[in-house]
């Protein structure tokens, strides 16, 4: 196969991996900057372009889709998807994710733990917000934030207020959440490929600190989930959409609770914690895919018979 990393920057750690395992596996693979791609819609004849180029012959592609290009880089993706070209990951399920409000509103439809979370856009329904949640302390979270930038912890219903009406005030989207003390300043990391758990890990927090990504000092570790943690993350991956993600769950007393739902999730961290081949599982997936792609269209060429 031909396979795009889609990525903003080639020297990042993920994209290295999912590069050379792409390689170790006999494929070409390629790096494209989908923020410098532009595509050209045509009656039959979808495009896209890199550099001025055409690009033609990738047979499938690795979404690495930044925050901050969400909606550019979901359309690049759904444009590679009009030209048939196999994704690690569907661009409506990249968008759905991506959008925190949009992914607990479809997890808690489903019935998947998560903690009580509520959104609200008026100052005046500040108090109701906290009372709903389970008051103080508790968890403020930016939309768009990702890697635990724009999360807050609030410590009384005071600075609560104070927060959540600074965000609004600066024309901010929050999430406010309740806080799962019993967490104790740890997560799990579940990076699911296909319907399957291929690696977990336990992030820790660093003293005086509650987030526990490792973008904020956090350690990892390699962690064996039980039966309900399992579940639990492939559910969610199967309920948004997603073939490749990590999914972040909370020890709680009430179960595993899910967190966040990441679509491009970072190998780094979770590689070197359970020194496992996860980027390699996902170039296997892609495999998979085609070669299900060319068992297909030999079906449907053996069902139209001869040309006459």
């Amino acid at each position: 196969m031909k396979i795009a990393v889609l990525s903003t920057i080639r020297s990042l750690y993920s994209t290295r991996r999912l590069v050379e395992a792409a390689q170790l596996r006999g494929h070409e693979c390629v790096v494209i900057d989908h923020s410098q791609c532009y595509v050209g819609i045509r009656q039959g004849k979808p495009s896209i372009h890199y550099k001025g180029q055409d690009i033609s012959g990738i047979d499938a592609i690795i979404p690495r889709i930044g925050a901050s290009v969400t909606f550019y880089g979901s359309a690049i993706v759904r444009q590679f998807e009009v030209m048939g070209v196999i994704s690690a990951n569907p661009s409506q399920s990249i968008t759905r994710s991506r959008d925190k409000l949009r992914c607990m509103q479809i997890l808690s439809g489903a019935g998947i733990g998560m903690p009580t979370t509520g959104f609200a856009r008026r100052t005046r329904d500040v108090d109701d917000l906290i009372k709903m949640v389970g008051g103080p302390p508790l968890v403020i979270k930016l939309l768009e934030g990702t890697q635990g930038i724009g999360v807050v912890l609030a410590e009384t219903r005071k600075a609560a207020s104070s927060v959540i009406e600074a965000f609004y005030g600066l024309g901010n989207n929050i999430l406010i959440q309740e806080y799962i003390k019993e967490s104790r300043g740890t997560d799990i990391r579940a990076f699911v490929v296909d319907g399957k758990v291929v690696g977990a890990m336990k992030r820790t927090a660093k003293e005086g600190e509650f987030r526990s990504n490792l973008h904020r000092g956090g350690t990892a570790e390699i962690i064996k989930l039980n039966k309900a943690e399992r579940e639990t993350a492939i559910r969610a991956a199967r309920e948004l959409g997603l073939t490749v993600c990590g999914v972040d769950l909370l020890p709680s007393d009430r179960g595993p609770l899910v967190l966040e739902v990441n679509s491009s999730p970072g190998l780094e961290g979770i590689e070197k914690a359970t020194h496992k081949d996860i980027a390699g599982e996902v170039i296997a997936f892609l495999e998979k895919q085609y070669i299900l792609k060319q068992q297909t269209k030999k079906e449907r060429k053996a069902k139209a018979g001869p040309k006459l």
